[in-house]
């Protein structure tokens, strides 16, 4: 039984991975705002970074 529909019982439970995967991708949405500022912290805080590397080197 399962050797004559092994690919149909594949075909389910990949739809059934991708359904998961995209629920949970829904409900862990992070909101732009938040993603927004959190990548300027990002970029300010490399440039700081920087910054004090090429004080260190004069």
């Amino acid at each position: 039984m399962l050797a004559k529909n092994w690919k149909k019982i594949g075909l389910i439970i990949l739809i059934i991975a991708c359904v998961f995967n995209i629920m949970s991708k829904l409900v862990n949405k992070v909101s732009l705002n938040t993603e927004m500022i959190t990548s300027a912290m990002y970029v300010l805080q490399h440039q700081e970074d920087d910054n004090q590397e090429n004080n260190q080197n004069q």
